[in-house]
């Protein structure tokens, strides 16, 4: 299995980082659905309507998808012989962050259920402090990876 790991490698990273990128426009974007969705949309009507599709479509067929692909290749990676130093600070740097990202993931699929019954508390400013902490999670991730610090 190593050996099959390391010669996919070239490709298993090639899809982890493109599943990474779908992934992290969700992040970005639907944070940025949810500041529009309070401040145009009271419950129940018809804009309200359309919000709630384009979360649950963003959520349920881009970013469940990418992140479940990001997971399973980054986790081919640091199974791939030679890779990961656990020694080094770097890997745990990048997991925390990774974990991270996936607790901000689920976070946001209970602000889309929130708004789907029509329960969200939460304002505009709260959706777009939020939507800041996918891109500190990124810094740490590209700094642990390429500088290896």
């Amino acid at each position: 299995m190593t050996d099959l790991l390391a010669v996919s490698y070239p490709w298993i990273k090639a899809f982890h980082v493109m599943s990474v990128l779908a992934w992290m426009a969700g992040l970005f974007y639907l944070p940025r659905i949810f500041v529009y969705h309070v401040e145009r949309a009271t419950p129940g009507s018809e804009t309200d309507a359309v919000f709630q599709v384009m979360e649950m479509k963003l959520l349920r067929y881009i970013m469940n998808p990418s992140m479940i692909a990001t997971w399973v290749f980054g986790l081919a990676l640091v199974f791939t012989p030679g890779i990961v130093d656990w020694g080094s600070v770097w890997p745990w740097t990048k997991a925390a962050s990774v974990i991270g990202m996936t607790w901000f993931h689920h976070w946001l699929g209970l602000r889309r259920k929130e708004f789907l019954r029509g329960e969200n508390i939460r304002s505009g400013r709260t959706y777009r402090m939020m939507n800041e902490l996918p891109t500190l999670f990124m810094v740490v991730i590209v700094l642990s990876v390429i500088v290896k610090f």
